[in-house]
C-alpha cells in the first residue's frame, strides 16, 4: 500500500470481481470487445506494479439458480455454472497474454491440469509477488456459493487489502437506480447498513464475510475507461463499503 498524503490512499494488492454478464455485453458468450477493454485497464494498474488477483462470475453462460427454476437440479446447475467462469478466465488470459505481454496464471477450485493450476492459496500469493496476474475460476467449487462470496474468501486467503467489485453502475444506491431515477448514490456505508437494508449489491454473505473480517468492498463502474486504476489509486470514486474498527478496550 503507499500513501502519497491524507487525501491519498492507494492499495498494494487487490482482489478484483468481475461479472460474468459484462463479459457477453448483455448475451450469452463472451464479448471481445468488452474483454478487451477489461483487459487494458487491468494492464494499467499491472504496469504500476499492483499486484492483482481476479474472479469472475459465468452469468453469461449459466446461472445455478436460474436453472433450478426451469427443473435442473441445483448442485449441478452450480457446477455448470463453474465450468462456465473458466470459460471466461480463459479468456481473459488470452487477451492480457496477447495483447499486452502480462504473465498470468488460471487457478481453479475443480481440477482440470490441462487449462489451469489447482487453487493453492501459497502458489497464488508467489505467483503476485513475481509480478503475475492470478485469474480464479470455477467459483469455491462448491455448490450454493456465489462467484461475490469467492471473491471475498480468495481476498482474504491471499492478504488482498480490498475487493475491488466492478459493476454496470456507479455504486451502491438505496434503491435500483435502473428503475428510480431519483435513487441516492451512497459514497460510503457500513456492511451491516448493506445486510439490514437489503441492499442488492453483491451476496449478502460475501458481506458478512467480509464485515467479519474487516475487509473492504469498493463498488464502482467497470464500464468508464479508466476506473480500475482510479479504484486502485484511492481516488473517491463509486461506494466504499467498510467496517469501523472497534475502539480499544
Amino acid at each position: 500500500m503507499t500513501d502519497d498524503g491524507p487525501m491519498h490512499r492507494g492499495y498494494g494488492r487487490v482482489l478484483l470481481k468481475l461479472g460474468g454478464e459484462m463479459f457477453g455485453g448483455g448475451g450469452v458468450g463472451i464479448d471481445p470487445d468488452v474483454v478487451g477493454t477489461v483487459s487494458r485497464q487491468i494492464a494499467d494498474v499491472v504496469a504500476d506494479g499492483v499486484e492483482v488477483a481476479i474472479v469472475i462470475g459465468g452469468g453469461n453462460f449459466f446461472r445455478g439458480a436460474e436453472l433450478q427454476q426451469r427443473g435442473m437440479e441445483r448442485a449441478r446447475g452450480d457446477y455448470m455454472a463453474m465450468l462456465g467462469t473458466v470459460m471466461n478466465c480463459l479468456a481473459l488470459q488470452d487477451f492480457l497474454e496477447r495483447e499486452h505481454g502480462i504473465d498470468t496464471r488460471v487457478m481453479t477450485a475443480i481440477t482440470m491440469g490441462q487449462v489451469a493450476e489447482p487453487y493453492i492459496p501459497r502458489r497464488a500469493m508467489r505467483h503476485m509477488e513475481k509480478g503475475r496476474v492470478v485469474i480464479f475460476g470455477a467459483g469455491t467449487g462448491m455448490p450454493y456459493f456465489s462467484t461475490d462470496t469467492t471473491a471475498a474468501q480468495r481476498a482474504l486467503e491471499i492478504g488482498c487489502e480490498v475487493v475491488l467489485m466492478a459493476k454496470a453502475v456507479d455504486g451502491v444506491y438505496n434503491a435500483d437506480p435502473k428503475t428510480t431515477p431519483d435513487a441516492t448514490l451512497f459514497e460510503a456505508i457500513t456492511h451491516r447498513e448493506v445486510l439490514e437494508q437489503g441492499l442488492k449489491v453483491a451476496d449478502a454473505t460475501a458481506f458478512s464475510l467480509c464485515m467479519d473480517n474487516h475487509m473492504p468492498i469498493l463498488v464502482f463502474n467497470l464500464l468508464e475507461e479508466g476506473n480500475i486504476a482510479r479504484a486502485v489509486g484511492g481516488e473517491k470514486i463509486g461506494t466504499l463499503v467498510s467496517t469501523p474498527a472497534a475502539p480499544p478496550a
